[in-house]
């Protein structure tokens, strides 16, 4: 029995669940496969404060090469205190706890923008497309220039998103770096009215062995930073093999989106990643999205270019109509240059 506060995912994907039921071959077993549980390559950002060159150019190439061999790596010491942290996700819960018909209207109840309360998956046309979550997208001007009064929630919001917009700045020029581009690109196109925070919450699901909490994909970001509870679920492709991430209490999770795909030619790996659901817990989780503005061009620093340019706004209508169509997104395979596909 859902609670007020949860989505009706059984109402809205009524139709998924009764040909669930009727068509036994439809039965995807997200979980049914041995899942072997690792640890992300860990890398301690105090080191970057050292008087020492060489220790500090070692940890910036671990960083790069995270970000080659995985896609994916974990940062402690990150400048983020865990008194925000754990406030925030304090507030989190308090704010999913809120009844669904208050959630819906956001910018009523939270001041946030109309459509930043998101669940389920519209366009989902069989189960194996729906995501069993909930989630606040909140652009960072709501956040951090918002006209209405403060709260509890909006305040620890403000502390978390200044330093996690320093932490991906930061990171994103060591990246940068280290493909032999010393450049402003970021500070100059990933400002504050272009990157998002998300809130989301993973409700414990009666069929979790059939259902996603968010289903297999990659991100349209530059860099995601992701603060998770220890509920677990998050799982990513290494080697051909979907493998289970341990939670770290003490860190933040790191992962390449397409558009660094893209701008280092390939170079650097997004990767496609999915949330599994709990039968009985319910996960929590942030994140923080370094996107640049919607006319920002995205264009390869090593020639001959695998991608080719393309606008920031170009590539999220082709993923939207890609969703709409299909069911999922294809993203940077639509951008391969002629001499990449021949």
């Amino acid at each position: 029995m859902n609670s007020i506060s949860d989505p009706p995912f059984d109402e809205a994907y009524k139709s998924l669940f009764d040909k669930l039921i009727s068509n036994s071959e439809e039965i995807n077993g997200v979980k049914n496969e041995v899942m072997v549980e690792c640890e992300l390559p860990l890398i301690n950002l105090k080191v970057l404060e050292e008087s020492d060159p060489v220790a500090r150019e070692e940890c910036k190439s671990n960083i790069a090469r995270a970000s080659q061999q995985w896609g994916f790596f974990q940062v402690i010491n990150h400048g983020i205190s865990s008194e925000i942290l754990k406030r925030l996700m304090c507030e989190q819960e308090k704010l999913f706890r809120k009844p669904f018909h208050n959630k819906t209207k956001e910018d009523e109840f939270f001041n946030f923008s109309a459509g930043s309360y998101r669940w389920g998956s519209p366009t989902a046309t069989c189960i194996t497309q729906l995501s069993w979550s909930e989630a606040f997208h909140i652009p960072l001007t709501d956040i951090l220039y918002s006209n209405s009064s403060p709260n509890s929630l909006s305040s620890t919001m403000e502390q978390f998103a200044t330093t996690v917009s320093t932490l991906g700045q930061t990171l994103a020029d060591i990246l940068a770096e280290k493909m032999g581009h010393k450049s402003t690109f970021f500070k100059k196109n990933c400002l504050s009215n272009t990157c998002y925070l998300r809130l989301n919450r993973y409700p414990p699901c009666p069929i979790a062995s059939e259902i996603h909490g968010l289903m297999p994909h990659t991100d349209s970001d530059f860099l995601t930073i992701l603060y998770q509870d220890q509920v677990g679920g998050l799982q990513l492709v290494k080697d051909m093999k979907w493998i289970a991430v341990k939670p770290n209490p003490d860190a933040l999770i790191i992962n390449i989106g397409d558009l660094f795909q893209a701008w280092s030619n390939g170079v650097y790996k997004s990767v496609e990643h999915r949330v599994v659901t709990n039968p009985k817990v319910e996960r929590f989780s942030m994140a923080y999205f370094l996107c640049p503005s919607n006319d920002t061009v995205i264009e390869s620093c090593i020639e001959p270019s695998v991608y080719r340019k393309f606008s920031f706004q170009e590539y999220k209508k082709q993923v939207r109509d890609d969703v709409q169509m299909l069911g999922s997104k294809i993203g940077l395979p639509r951008f391969l240059t002629y001499d990449a596909t021949a």
